[in-house]
């Protein structure tokens, strides 16, 4: 087996990964797939077609990459310096999932994985392939066979040293690479995650029922979120961290040291109605290099528009007027919502 030289492991704490872990990947089982299977045979990944349709090659990497013998799983922390859950009760302002309050961590991730990977295959002789949650890998569960941490109940992954703050990213190896076996922890009895969901959309610990979860309502959804919904989304605008929040692991976080990946301050708690007035040139220079940018400015306007109404506010009425008009008729149809709840 090959073990990872110091200057590599050097290396990878100055590009400012948190965090690694190696996973032999012949002791990768049947578990994951089989939990994949149940997760799309429930219906649990709503119109996430492409989850259904990339079943085989996420089920194992090796369905992915028959010649990888070994995965170097590495952590990126991107922890909050303030409470993520402070802007809930703002209700003129937006709550911004923590992870889309600066710049998409996937393109700065993936140059410096790059990097890694090219130290590598120098020092291997043999070939890599570089992961950021773009291709049919589940990061996570390979995340907690390598040990940097474990899988809470809520779904996600939970570290002892960075609570539930990790961007996860992953190299693939044709080299048979010394595993680790680090020290882990485990959720005991504690149900704050599920106890917090405003949807409950945790079926039973360790289950998620994306159709319910306000992450994939607001990026991933692209109809009219369905009207039993709507006041459960509170101020929320892009994603939720309320189950990664409350984690009380979190106690362990630490505050991201990469500029890049703390919180601008303007998106900390943006005002909805300067929001709303957004146009489509505005909004893409406002998000330029943000992953909000991805959902584009009809779904975003829809989310703000949803929290608008949640507001109580009848002052918003003439920020909603417009929007009666939109030409895109999931927004008319927020912005009809929206009104009918303030007027109430």
């Amino acid at each position: 087996m090959f073990a990872l030289s110091k200057n590599l492991q050097t290396r990878i704490q100055k590009l400012g990964f948190s965090t690694f872990g190696i996973v032999d990947l012949g002791d990768v089982g049947k578990q994951n797939g089989a939990w994949l299977n149940e997760f799309i045979n429930n219906q649990y990944h709503g119109t996430m077609d492409w989850m259904k349709e990339t079943a085989f090659r996420r089920a194992h990497p090796h369905n992915l990459w028959p010649e990888a013998r070994s995965a170097l799983v590495l952590g990126f922390n991107y922890g909050p310096d303030t409470d993520p859950m402070a802007s809930l009760s703002q209700t003129d302002k937006a709550t911004i999932s923590v992870y889309a309050r600066n710049k998409d961590y996937h393109s700065l991730i993936k140059g410096k994985l790059k990097e890694v990977a090219g130290l590598l295959a120098r020092d291997t002789t043999k070939d890599v392939k570089v992961f950021v949650d773009t291709a049919p890998l589940m990061e996570k569960p390979l995340a907690a066979m390598s040990g940097i941490g474990w899988q809470g109940k809520h779904t996600n992954l939970v570290s002892r040293e960075f609570g539930s703050w990790l961007f996860l990213g992953v190299i693939l190896s044709e080299e048979q690479l010394t595993p680790t076996i680090l020290k882990t922890g485990d959720c005991g009895s504690c149900t704050a995650c599920l106890d917090v969901c405003p949807t409950d959309a945790f079926p039973a610990p360790y289950k998620l029922d994306a159709r319910l979860c306000i992450s994939y309502l607001t990026i991933e959804h692209k109809d009219p979120i369905p009207k039993n919904l709507r006041a459960k989304l509170g101020n929320r605008i892009y994603g939720c961290d309320d189950c990664l929040s409350v984690c009380p692991w979190n106690k362990f976080a630490q505050a991201a040291s990469e500029q890049k990946l703390i919180a601008r301050p303007d998106l900390n708690a943006p005002d909805l109605a300067m929001l709303a007035k957004l146009t489509d040139q505005n909004f893409r220079t406002h998000f330029s290099g943000s992953p909000i940018k991805r959902i584009g400015l009809p779904r975003f306007l829809r989310n703000v528009l949803y929290a608008i109404g949640n507001s109580g506010d009848a002052n918003f009425g003439d920020i909603i007027s417009p929007h009666l008009s939109h030409s895109d008729p999931v927004v008319r149809d927020a912005a009809e919502w929206a009104l009918a709840q303030i007027s109430n």
